[in-house]
Formats: C-alpha cells, sequence, structure tokens
C-alpha cells in the first residue's frame, strides 16, 4: 500500500491534508552565511503560524549535510499537529566543503537508501523522499553524480525524487537524465522553482512527460517572476495538468520567516491560495494543495 513517509512514521496519502510541499524548518550553507535556520523555537512558530491558516503537512526539502535537524522533526510535527516529511539528499556542490564531498563517493546511493529506510544518523527518523539539484540551463558532473545515486535509491526503495532547478532552468535536461538515461517513471519525480522562469512551454512539456510541477515562493530574489505564478498554473490546468501541481512556501533564510517579519509558511495559506482561487477556482486549488502532494510524495516503500 502507497504510504508517505513522515518523520513520526508512515501514514496514508490523504491523511497528509493541505500540505506545503517544499519548505525548510531547518537549513545552514555557506551560501546563506548569516541567515542560516536553525531556531529550534522559531521552527516550531513557524510551523504553529501554518496550523493556524489551517495547514496539517509540511515538505522539508533540506538534505545531507545542511543541518537537517533530523531528531528534533519528530517533538516540532507532536507539538504542532503537523505532519513532517523530511529529506535525504545532495545539494549542489556550492554548499558543501569539498572534503565531505569526497567522503562520500562510492557510497552515495548507500547514503540515501539508509536514510529512507533506516534512519538519519542515529535519529531514527527516516527520510521521506531525495533531494537533488540541478545547476543554471544544465547538468554538470556533480549533478549528474548525485542524480544518478538518487535514481539508484529509487529504484531500491520507491522514494519520489525531488529536484532543486537553479532559478527555475533546467527541467526538460533532468527529466532526461533522470527519466530517459535512469529509468525512473516521470510520476516519482518533482520538480521544484518552476516560477523562476514562467517558461509555459517547458512546464507543459514537464508535465506531459508525467513530471509534477512545484510552484514555490515568494522571495525577494524572484519577485520579478513570482507575480506570473498564477499565469503559469492556470495555463497547466487549463491545458489537463491540474492533477500535476504542487505548492510550496521555500522559506530558506531566518528574514523570510513570519516570524521574523517575512512571508513564511503561513502566506501559502494566507496569501497565495486565495489569489490561486481567483484564478482556478476554489476546488481545484484544494486538490492542489490536498490530492496532488499525497500522490507525489506517496511511495510503495521497498
Amino acid at each position: 500500500m502507497s504510504a508517505v513517509r513522515t518523520v513520526a512514521g508512515d501514514v496514508l496519502p490523504q491523511d497528509l491534508g493541505v500540505c506545503d510541499a517544499h519548505d525548510h524548518l531547518f537549513f545552514a550553507s555557506p551560501q546563506l552565511s548569516g541567515q542560516e535556520l536553525r531556531d529550534m523555537s522559531a521552527a516550531r512558530a513557524e510551523l504553529a503560524a501554518f496550523r493556524a491558516q489551517g495547514g496539517t503537512s509540511v515538505v522539508q526539502w533540506t538534505p545531507y549535510g545542511l543541518g537537517r535537524r533530523a531528531a528534533d522533526l519528530p517533538p516540532l510535527a507532536r507539538d504542532t499537529g503537523v505532519h513532517v516529511v523530511a529529506a535525504t539528499g545532495l545539494h549542489q556542490a556550492a554548499h558543501y566543503a569539498p572534503e565531505l564531498l569526497t567522503g562520500l563517493r562510492g557510497r552515495l546511493a548507500d547514503v540515501f537508501v539508509s536514510e529512507l529506510m533506516s534512519g538519519i544518523g542515529t535519529s531514527g527518523v527516516r527520510a521521506g523522499l531525495i533531494k537533488v539539484a540541478g545547476g543554471f540551463h544544465a547538468l554538470d558532473a556533480h549533478a549528474r553524480w548525485t542524480m544518478t545515486a538518487a535514481a539508484e535509491a529509487h529504484h531500491a526503495t520507491g522514494a519520489p525524487i525531488a529536484v532543486h532547478l537553479e532559478l527555475g532552468t533546467g527541467a526538460l535536461d533532468v527529466l532526461d537524465l533522470l527519466c530517459g538515461e535512469l529509468g525512473v517513471p516521470p510520476r516519482r519525480v518533482i520538480l521544484g522553482h518552476l516560477n523562476r522562469s514562467p517558461d509555459f512551454v517547458v512546464q507543459r512539456e514537464a508535465a506531459e512527460a508525467g513530471a509534477y510541477l512545484a510552484f514555490d515562493g515568494p522571495s525577494r530574489a524572484h519577485h520579478a517572476t513570482d507575480w506570473r505564478m498564477p499565469d503559469a498554473v492556470r495555463a497547466l490546468a487549463d491545458a489537463g495538468f491540474g492533477h500535476r501541481l504542487l505548492l510550496g512556501g521555500d522559506t530558506t533564510t531566518a528574514a523570510a520567516r513570519s516570524v521574523n517579519g517575512g512571508p513564511g509558511m503561513p502566506y501559502l495559506l494566507r496569501r497565495v491560495r486565495p489569489r490561486l482561487e481567483l484564478a482556478l477556482g476554489k476546488e481545484l486549488v484544494d486538490r492542489i494543495l490536498t490530492e496532488n502532494p499525497g500522490r507525489a510524495f506517496a511511495a510503495d516503500w521497498r
């Protein structure tokens, strides 16, 4: 039976409820020095604020080595009543010390499988997805290495693969590699940040291939394209791909949290949801927030 692997155990897809399909409770990278998400009380407050807006599940895309704080996720989920899904995987090389990457050579897929099936470190908390990343309009050697390991781990476990698209680009290259060369079914691939490159033709081709398309934001860096997101979502829905769409907040810095004066997790339901309801209607937006994440993140765990 298909199930979504949360930090508190496997749940039925329909039990996710209203889902923020891409966000971060904890995240620390040298690329965002001074803006790390490390504060436990702030994470709890952010989840509680999301819950107050009607949210019931959050998928954290923070991968290996970037401050996931896996052991702290089950208490947060329990205290706030929000399902939390954790990730394994690996981000772009720029987010890591070279020696860490060297230490993963030859065993990356095994690390992913272990974190999905046994637990992250000594926490016992199992990841529910594999997160990897592409480059700007291209896939470098690091991306190909991590995606090859992700595909191997998928074939061993059934886990979905979520992909950071740099500035929203490279979606078709990712699908060519993961699905064309490495045999991952497109329905097991979630493409993130598509709102950052509002190319409706590429978005439609990715949807036609069978992948899930995640529209996540907002942010100061991508404000020039954030406002075009409703048009992109409506175009895909009108073309018959409403069942392939996901929505997320992607809070990556402390300043972006609602508890620190930013939009944060609640913004997805407080402002994005009603805006999309004007474009798509309430019924479809409800399905995008509930039914679609349940299908996208559920797996027949092997």
